[in-house]
């Protein structure tokens, strides 16, 4: 176990090396405008098909070989990046800094005492120490993150990025986003196995709906953004992902797939296509090339601190649903309902940070209407004071 928790450990610090770095690469080699959406949507819809497609792989190989087969997936596909990476990628401009250690410190150890004091509530409640005292110590080390960000010479977090209501909204928006959507790869997942009885590998095709009207709506976005810019679709994105996550909330032991659990998945799918790539537009619009990598790590923290809070949330609220059922089935559906009811509201809460903070930010200005002078009897027109002189 311990040496499991420890290369899992290596991945994090890994991904929390690539992931920034893969979306400022785009945002240094595409300019703002049609190519870089065209490029962040692409980026965007692989994300969402990796995900889906590591459901599907994941399961057969836990179901064909072993659950430890999973963890080499990422083997060969991290050898193919080291070799065809220095082919195609160009070598950006190297500058000398300083590492700015009190907000990575801040930053690492806030976050992750509010995720421990929020999963730990699960098992110990909301009012007991081991609970209260991470949720504490967290908020504690966060407003330290803010105040050592105002005095950095080199910020990892540069206070200056927060000053577009637009940007702010979206790194907001995307962790709530994210909080609500691994409640649903999360649970849904449990559901399809626990309470409709497919295996792993079943699980993971049963996401297919989801998956492919992701991809499809996805290849859409540079058209769509073209003509109705980014906001429209990621407010339409978001309503379409909160009435699938609201109708998949309804299930029960027993529901069915196809009208409990597939066709909500649509409506999901669609509104992640719709949403996931504006989204991340959004949270890098603006940005000049020296805040490039920096704004890439907001919206991946904002990311990765979604699905961590998230998770906790949804777990520590499901937790206490289902009592007084005797059905392993109806406990677990009533787990998945309260989680995703929770999750809904997320993406409620998500939608009016979009409307409130990005959406008015797109809105085309409008120039108050130059006021005609008001005619007074004694002043007429030029041509007639001319008659009248005549």
């Amino acid at each position: 176990m311990n040496r499991l928790s420890d290369s899992r450990g290596v991945q994090g610090i890994g991904a929390a090396i690539v992931a920034p770095s893969s979306l400022s690469l785009l945002t240094a080699s595409f300019a703002e405008g049609r190519e870089r959406a065209k490029a962040v949507a692409l980026y965007g819809a692989t994300a969402g098909i990796g995900a889906s497609l590591g459901l599907v792989i994941g399961g057969a190989l836990a179901d064909w070989v072993s659950w430890r087969a999973g963890f080499f997936i990422n083997v060969p596909v991290g050898a193919a990046m080291i070799v065809l990476a220095p082919r195609f990628l160009t070598e950006s401009a190297r500058s000398r800094g300083r590492f700015d250690l009190a907000g990575a410190v801040t930053a690492t150890l806030g976050t992750g005492a509010l995720v421990f004091g929020i999963i730990h509530s699960a098992d110990s409640g909301w009012g007991t120490a081991a609970t209260v005292i991470p949720l504490l110590a967290g908020a504690v080390l966060l407003a330290a993150l803010v105040l050592a960000e105002g005095h950095a010479a080199e910020p990892v977090m540069p206070l200056r990025l927060f000053a577009s209501r637009a940007r702010t909204g979206a790194y907001l928006a995307r962790m709530l986003y994210l909080g609500a959507m691994i409640g649903f790869f999360f649970y849904s997942t449990q559901y399809l196995q626990g309470v409709l009885g497919f295996s792993a590998f079943q699980a993971g095709v049963a996401f297919f709906p989801m998956t492919v009207v992701n991809f499809a709506v996805a290849m859409t976005i540079p058209r769509l953004t073209a003509r109705l810019g980014q906001a429209v679709p990621l407010t339409a994105g978001v309503v379409l992902t909160l009435a699938g996550m609201a109708w998949l909330a309804q299930v029960q032991a027993t529901s069915s797939y196809w009208p409990a659990v597939a066709l909500p998945m649509v409506l999901i799918g669609a509104g992640q296509g719709l949403a996931f790539a504006p989204l991340t537009s959004a949270g890098i619009a603006g940005v000049g090339g020296q805040d490039a990598g920096a704004a890439s790590g907001l919206v991946n923290t904002f990311h990765q601190l979604g699905m961590a809070l998230g998770l906790g949330v949804l777990v520590a609220v499901s937790a206490g649903a289902g009592h007084g059922l005797t059905s392993a089935a109806a406990v677990l559906a009533a787990h998945v309902h309260a989680a995703l009811t929770v999750g809904s509201v997320l993406l409620a809460a998500s939608l009016l940070t979009v409307l409130g903070l990005i959406l008015p930010a797109h809105l085309p200005s409008r120039s108050p209407r130059p006021v005609a002078p008001q005619q007074t009897p004694d002043a007429a027109p030029e041509p007639a004071r001319a008659m009248m002189s005549v």
